[in-house]
């Protein structure tokens, strides 16, 4: 398999400090330990590789916030094609630096992450690129299914797995690659309650957008959810947790003082879920994604002063 062949297996760890106060057995899978920095690097990596060589001299064009581009930065260089990332005005710098020194072109457009991807839209249609969707595209959802394989081969008699969701491939190809092995395993989505979207599309059963999206976890920031990932999270998801950006900010510090890794927001929305819900994860094993490490210094700084 590509990713396998590409990337090394991340760890999943077991954390005394979180199980004790979970009152389970914690375990996480440090998706942080990826080369971009996040789990969507997996994805990434596979759609490219099977592009056709037309699509590949064509070139790729995408939408993101930061993690989702710099997975099609990486994996375009990887494979010799030309990549360009929209990302929205303001964007965090560290990624947009990031998404540039692995070689993709930059283009500022929007104020936030759905008017990014509307230009993106327009342009590929204009320009000919092969437009890659940040969720719904079933070889992105197959590459990122890798992080539930490795799972449960890690932990064959894991009881839930908590995965953060903004654009739903995570927790799409994740929950399809556990349920494929053990359909007893229950899977939760988390996302936060400052950007609602795939929350409110999952428990409708459709995509529908929300009115309501000010989260400063800008991997969980969407303003609408997407047709593909949302009919696999509402078929697969035992669950689906909000969880206020406060909550988020206290799994972050957490997750500093228990394990010594830092999380960005979505990373730490698993552990933030766990917290929510840790009268109906008593005594389970319970595995958490920490999806992405990608946070600035200043968001850091703030996040580590507030209590």
């Amino acid at each position: 398999m590509v990713v396998q062949r590409y990337l090394n297996r991340t760890p999943l760890y077991s954390y005394a400090g979180l199980s004790e106060l979970l009152g389970c057995q914690a375990y996480v899978k440090h998706e942080n330990h990826q080369p971009i920095g996040a789990f969507k690097v997996r994805g990434g990596l596979n759609l490219v590789s099977r592009l056709s060589e037309d699509e590949r001299k064509r070139g790729v064009i995408t939408a993101s916030t930061g993690n989702h581009g710099q997975s099609i930065a990486y994996a375009a260089r990887t494979f010799g094609v030309k990549a360009i990332v929209v990302v929205p005005h303001g964007n965090n710098p560290d990624k947009v630096k990031a998404i540039q020194r692995l070689g993709a072109d930059v283009i500022f457009a929007g104020k936030d992450f759905d008017e990014a991807r509307e230009y993106v839209e327009r342009v590929s249609r204009e320009k000919g690129y092969r437009y890659i969707h940040s969720a719904n595209e079933p070889l992105l959802i197959a590459g990122v299914g890798t992080i539930g394989l490795e799972i449960v081969e890690d932990l064959p008699d894991v009881d839930v797995v908590l995965v953060p969701v903004g654009g739903g491939s995570g927790a799409s190809g994740i929950s399809t690659a556990v349920k494929s092995i053990n359909p007893d395993i229950q899977i939760m989505g988390v996302q936060s309650s400052e950007a609602p979207a795939a929350y409110l599309s999952w428990r409708e059963g459709k995509p529908v957008s929300s009115e309501i999206m000010r989260t400063f976890a800008e991997g969980l920031a969407t303003r609408v959810g997407f047709a593909m990932t949302v009919e696999i999270m509402k078929r697969n998801l035992s669950d689906f947790i909000l969880v206020s950006d406060d909550e988020i900010r206290r799994a972050m510090r957490l997750l500093l003082e228990e394990t010594h890794n830092v999380a960005e927001g979505a990373g730490a929305a698993s552990l933030a879920g766990a917290i929510k819900i840790k009268d109906r994860l008593a005594g389970k094993r319970v595995a958490m994604i920490l999806s992405g490490g990608n946070v600035t210094m200043d968001t850091l700084r703030q996040v580590l002063s507030t209590h």
